[in-house]
Parts: structure tokens; sequence; C-alpha cells
């Protein structure tokens, strides 16, 4: 590595949930560069634990939050990043754009950035490697049965939060902000002197990527312009850019593979998503040595939570036993019939009850984990892996061994017993159909 033209911190990013936070931490650490996940914004004597970091990075549950939580919350994350002096910031976004005008606003969480760091706001969405692609500003992403426009995606155009009906990257943030938006498309991209006029003639520019050429040529733009145009939105395809540019330029080697940690006997998993990929997990696990056991979602619109909550211990305590994984599930996809109950039951209240539910999961996994003697979690879902990461106590974690690019098995960092804890964090599209036994085996590059 380059270290003089690698001086400091190279990118410091806010997630807008955890597993999307872990996300960008992983394709950094993964390339050879120090970095670590704080869970909460560290103080000084926290940060120099961590030395000579060229990453660092915040976990938030923004995704899940108003307007108006951002616009009280925003400005000092935002001040945390600054502070590390990195030479670009990020609000790091899922890659398939979930948000929407009322809850997750990214074009809020773009304005409030904006007025923070100045310049024009770069918007890379896409991310190749995870099959995640922006043509002339249409976003697309892949699944097991092929590449989907992102309003005809299976998952995404079905998903219970944010459903996606626009595919064109600016009109859907249109709806969330009034900043004027373009796009700096595929046919501009590898002319440098045309790339860097657009960025600078725009305030929201989003940037086309579909490949190995293009994640050099956007790496080029973000570093090039960090001067003037510091902040950027995007999701990990923008720590892929930056990476694949400095080793075009011989500032980073290649890198190596990294080697599992090797298969363990005793694991849990918990799992709050809903997505149909998430289902095709959870069938793959019960069909290879794991417990499912389906958490009670109804007990949290009364006053039941505490017994589904001892129900699933006692269950997942007795799977540990007879030699499983526990496996415990709100639900088996969208059409499991537990999602259309719960939303009936809880109404409106259905963001709190969703929040209690996280909550659940994150003391019912403490306690497997305690009682249990376990040394190694899963967490399926983004919403839930922080309700998880804050019930356990965790304050930073990094990457140790790989799986499915978006999901790698991270190192806790926590004053307390979880500290050194191996704790994979999944979004609930993210995976390939094996993921919790890849797990269980390690990780490790395939």
């Amino acid at each position: 590595m380059n270290g003089q033209v690698l001086d400091g911190p190279v990118l410091a990013w806010l997630g807008d949930d955890f597993t999307g936070a872990a996300a960008v931490m992983e394709v950094l650490a993964f390339a050879g560069l120090p970095v670590t996940l704080f869970l909460t914004p560290p103080d000084a004597a926290r940060l120099a634990q961590f030395p000579n970091l060229k990453g660092i990075g915040i976990a938030s549950m923004a995704r899940t939050q108003s307007p108006d939580w951002m616009e009280a919350h925003l400005p000092a994350l935002y001040d945390a990043l600054d502070a590390t002096g990195a030479a670009l910031v990020q609000y790091k976004v899922c890659s398939t754009l979930d948000s929407a005008p009322h809850v997750g606003s990214i074009g809020r969480a773009m304005k409030i950035g904006q007025a923070q760091f100045g310049g024009a706001v770069p918007v890379v969405v896409a991310a190749p490697q995870m099959r995640r692609y922006q043509a002339f500003g249409q976003l697309f992403a892949g699944t097991e049965a092929g590449v989907f426009r992102l309003d005809r995606h299976p998952v995404m155009s079905r998903h219970p939060v944010t459903p996606m009906h626009e595919a064109d990257v600016a009109r859907h943030l249109a709806a969330q902000t009034d900043m004027p938006l373009g796009c700096l498309d595929l046919e501009v991209l590898y002319d440098a002197a045309r790339a860097d006029a657009a960025l600078v003639a725009g305030q929201g520019v989003t940037v086309d990527m579909i490949g190995p050429a293009d994640e050099i040529a956007v790496g080029r733009l973000l570093w090039e312009n960090r001067s003037a145009h510091r902040f950027v939105v995007g999701s990990q395809g923008t720590a892929y850019a930056l990476v694949a540019y400095f080793r075009a330029q011989g500032w980073l080697p290649a890198a190596t593979p990294v080697a599992g940690l090797g298969r363990v006997a005793r694991m849990a998993v918990v799992s709050g998503s809903v997505s149909p990929t998430t289902a095709d997990q959870i069938a793959w696990a019960c069909d290879n040595g794991f417990a499912g056991i389906a958490f009670d979602v109804l007990a949290a619109c009364g006053g039941g939570l505490d017994r589904a909550e001892q129900e699933a211990v006692d269950a997942g305590l007795a799977a540990l036993d007879a030699g499983q994984v526990p496996l415990i599930y709100t639900a088996k996809g969208p059409d499991d019939p537990a999602v259309a109950a719960l939303r009936m039951a809880a109404g409106p209240d259905l963001p709190a009850v969703n929040d209690r539910i996280g909550a659940a999961l994150g003391r019912v996994l403490r306690a497997l984990i305690e009682r249990g003697g376990l040394g190694r979690a899963v967490v399926s879902g983004g919403d839930t892996s922080g309700h998880v990461c804050t019930a356990l106590g965790i304050d930073a974690l990094t990457a140790v061994a790989p799986t499915i690019a978006g999901a790698a098995i991270c190192r806790a960092h926590a004053t307390g017993a979880m500290d050194g804890l191996h704790l994979a964090l999944k979004g609930g599209q993210m995976g390939s159909r094996d993921y919790f036994g890849w797990v269980r085996d390690g990780g490790g590059a395939r």
C-alpha cells in the first residue's frame, strides 16, 4: 500500500442500517485496508484503540426513521465523520435503494449532507460485484432467476416497507428531495473532463456503473474530485470503486484470499426478515441440521412478549442440546400467514411493534449465547441487526472472514462478555441459499 498517497483515513461512512454499514467495512478490510465499524460514534479514547485506520464507519438505523429524525440526528453524525479527517465522507445506502419520502429518505440525507459539506453529491448506488447495476440512470439487481430492473424485481417490488415502483435512481430520489438531480451515464463516464464537468454542474448526480472498468472510472471520479466534492451517497459500490482505482494506480496490491474460521458445532441464528431470499435460506437450513423455531410475533402486540421470548430461548437451548443449530425466525417469506396477521393486529403501530420484535430477538440471542456458551451467531435482516447489536452491547465490529459479498463474519468488540464473538450480519435479500451453513462452516473464500 502506498502510505503517502493514501495517508490518513480514506473513507468515513454512516450506514443507514447495520448490515449495510458492515458491507462497506468488509470491502475495505478484505482489500487490505485497516478499518473498523463503530455502532455508536466513538470518542477519542475508543478511536485510539484502533490505530492507523484507513476506513471508519458508524452504523445507524436511519433507514427506519422519518425525515424529522434525520434533521435532528444526522448533523451530529456527519460531524463525527467530518472529525475523522477522512478524504471522503459517505452516507451509505442499500444497493437496492430502499427508501421512501416518509421513511429512510435518502433525499433528505443527501440534502442535509450537502448543506454540511458543500459541493455536488455523487450518488453511486450500483455495486457490480454484488450484481447491482446502473445503466443510463436505471438500477438493476440480480437474483438466482436473473437480473431485473428494480421496479420489476421479485423481492424489491414487494418490499414490505419501501416497495420499489421506480427504477430510475434520480426519479426515485426526486420524490424525496427538491435538489436538482441528474445522471452521469456510461457515454460520459470514460471522458474524464466531461465526467468532472458533469459532476461540477450538478447538485445530485447519479453515476452509472456496470462492470470492472466502470469501477475504476468511478473511483477516479470520486478520488480526484474529493477536495471539492467530499460528500458522496452510495452503496458499498463506492468502496469497491475506490479500491479498484487504487489498485489500477498501483497504490494497493491485489487482494489475497482470506481463509475461513473453521466449522463450529454450536451456533445460533435469529431472523427478522420477511424476504423470499431469507425464506429459501431458512428452508435450506432446516434440511441441513438447523432447527427452525417460529417466534410468536403477535405477542409483541399485547402483553405476552416475555413469554414468547422465554419459549424461544427454551426451544433454542433444547435444539443445542440435541446437536442442532437453533434458527429463530419471525416469518418464512412475505406470504407467511404471520406477516398478514401481524399487520392486522398491529395496525398503525406496526413500526413500534417491529422495533419490539427486533429488541426481543436480540434478548433471545443474548440468552442463547450466554447460556449455550456460543462463540458464533448470525442475524438476518438489516433492521433486526441493529436491534440485536444493541441488545448484545457491541460497540464495534471488524471483518474476519468473507462469505457472500456484503455479509461477512465479523469479530465483535465490547466491554463485556460479547467481546470476541464471531457475528455475521445479513440483509434480508442477501446471501446464497446455503448462507447459514456457510457461516457455520466458518466462511472463507470459495
